[in-house]
């Protein structure tokens, strides 16, 4: 039996009642909350949709973006995640809630990778209790009569849902990569916090380009100083410096000859070498 593709989820349906404004609107260096969630799942699946209400088509931090709208009775997100179980039953979907700040792309690359097409769902456990997270997590086809045959009984919460039905949890690789933001207050701890983890002192890095990138460089090595954090901040610096025409996806990245992700945090005096897709034979 093949494995069903896995497609993406933005969850960006919420009443945002709490935060007293649109949860998916609020702004992290630079970008919507809504827009990190996508461009994050977008760098991990093929294609990516941000579930919403009827009322919410138009709105203008959702319209210009591949939509699923609400399909089936009831609140919550259980709601958007059966109406795209709906939409494409023979997908497997990468469901994520749009207020996780702190998630990482290597926290998506580490559940896609240990996902198990043969259980309803993989998804991680809390950092803080132990129990499923379900606004993070990967949910199989097979999942969507199961949770219309929960609705249907009573139920409406996913995380009680993947408790009864033993869904694979994995252990969270980042304490707070989980931590969602649902008041003005936590809004305001969640700038600084990120802040503070970007904040950096200048630093000289070892850049070497090879094949295009070196020719649009005009360059196969240099010493460059920068505050860039990570690969990713790096990157968007070069890309801007130099015109790079190579999107990140199609790049893979060494720190220190080692093969990395791109949310490694970077030190002073690190080498890396973006490798660009190799072509011939």
């Amino acid at each position: 039996m093949s494995t069903a593709p896995v497609y993406g989820l933005i969850l960006a349906g919420g009443l945002s009642s709490r935060m007293h404004s649109d949860k998916a609107a609020l702004q992290y260096r630079g970008q919507s909350q809504l827009d990190r969630a996508f461009d994050m799942a977008g760098r991990q699946v093929a294609k990516v949709f941000v579930s919403v209400r009827a009322n919410q088509t138009h709105d203008s931090a959702r319209a210009h973006k591949p939509l699923i709208v609400d399909s089936v009775d009831g609140d919550g997100p259980i709601v958007g995640i059966r109406s795209a179980l709906a939409a494409f039953p023979h997908a497997a979907w990468l469901v994520l809630a749009c207020d996780l700040p702190f998630l990482s792309d290597a926290v998506l690359e580490h559940l896609l990778a240990e996902r198990n097409p043969a259980a309803l769902a993989t998804a991680y456990r809390s950092a803080h209790d132990g129990l499923p997270e379900p606004l993070c997590g990967v949910w199989e086809p097979a999942a969507g009569p199961a949770l219309a045959a929960y609705q249907a009984g009573g139920g409406h919460c996913p995380r009680k849902f993947l408790i009864r039905h033993a869904a694979i949890l994995l252990d969270p690789l980042d304490k707070r990569a989980l931590d969602n933001v649902n008041t003005p207050e936590e809004y305001a701890d969640a700038l600084v916090a990120l802040e503070n983890a970007y904040h950096t002192d200048p630093m000289q890095l070892n850049i070497r380009y090879y094949a295009l990138m070196r020719e649009q460089a005009g360059r196969s090595e240099e010493i460059v100083e920068t505050t860039a954090a990570t690969p990713a901040d790096l990157y968007t610096e070069l890309h801007a410096r130099y015109g790079f025409t190579l999107a990140r996806e199609q790049l893979k990245v060494a720190v220190n000859s080692e093969f990395s992700d791109w949310s490694r945090k970077l030190a002073a005096g690190d080498a890396v070498v973006f490798i660009p897709p190799v072509a011939g034979g």
